[in-house]
């Protein structure tokens, strides 16, 4: 074989393995992807899906319910339309009413979503208890801090 054949044969090969690991990425992707809705969408868009949806809003005050020691069940919304969430497991520690939430779950029918994972958002003035407490030691922590 020639220098000229060995080089066309390795640039052949490399391509090959390059495509084939661009196909494997693309396939798991696609099998990975979730997407995010809000109520509002969700509703009026007759979304039905049979895999794993995110949806995002806040927590409905006053809808938030503890059914039995781990199972939850609470409401959230986008100001418009609501949707009612079953979860079962332990909430977050910033989750509560009023707070911004993306729930990752299948949709059980139009109004209704089982969570499988639940996150809480916290706002840009959040700050952990840990930093807080060192902040007041160290006398730098500003009551009026916003």
């Amino acid at each position: 074989m020639s220098l000229r054949f060995q080089r066309l044969v390795l640039i052949l090969i490399t391509l090959v393995i390059l495509g084939a690991a661009v196909l494997l990425i693309l396939f798991n992707t696609k099998k990975n992807i979730v997407f995010f809705y809000t109520p509002t969408e969700l509703i009026e868009q007759n979304i039905f899906s049979e895999g794993k949806i995110r949806i995002g809003g806040y927590v409905k005050d006053s809808s938030l319910k503890k059914i039995s020691l781990n199972q939850y069940s609470f409401e959230i919304t986008d100001n418009k339309n609501d949707l009612l969430v079953f979860y079962q497991g332990i909430l977050p520690d910033l989750f509560r009413e009023g707070q911004g939430t993306v729930i990752e779950g299948l949709i059980v029918n139009q109004k209704t979503v089982k969570a499988l994972k639940v996150y809480a958002k916290h706002d840009e003035n959040y700050m952990p208890a840990s930093i807080k407490k060192e902040l007041e030691k160290n006398n730098q922590w500003k009551r009026d801090y916003k």
